[in-house]
């Protein structure tokens, strides 16, 4: 039974490097009982419903990586940005938000394409990228708008 392609490629967005589309049941690493894959403590999970807490009403910078469980971009980066969580410390909150399970926060930024990193000041975007980028090419944009 061939599972059908989750809601937000339905969209229009696509997902560089991803060309077979989700994943088969119980491909790749391990995973919570959400389906999620298990990540650094200092990652921080959002949703649409907490987004405005989370995110705007944050006392310092947040990056936030949307990205989809099916995309293999989005896999690649995770890595680095448990690295960059670690590396920055209180400087900075890395945050993701899935935009299978949450759309209203995608369209709201325009989200096309994933991974997606938009960094947020004081509750405003103050820059974003597109695509997967190596651990120096995140922290050189990081460097430039912290």
């Amino acid at each position: 039974m061939q599972r059908s392609r989750p809601s937000f490629r339905k969209s229009g967005a696509s997902c560089p490097g991803d060309r077979q589309g989700p994943p088969a049941a119980g491909a790749g690493s391990p995973r919570t009982e959400r389906g999620i894959d298990p990540m650094s403590e200092q990652i921080k999970h959002i949703s649409d419903a907490s987004f405005e807490q989370d995110v705007v009403k944050s006392d310092k910078p947040v990056l936030l990586d949307f990205w989809a469980e099916w995309c293999g971009p989005c896999k690649m980066i995770a890595p680095i940005l448990d690295e960059v969580a670690k590396d920055y410390g209180d400087k900075l909150q890395i945050a993701k938000i899935n935009v299978d399970d949450n759309q209203a926060t995608p369209a709201k930024f325009g989200v096309r394409g994933i991974p997606t990193l938009i960094l947020f000041k004081n509750g405003a975007v103050a820059a974003q990228k597109v695509g997967a980028l190596s651990k120096s090419q995140l922290t050189a944009f990081l460097d430039s708008h912290l």
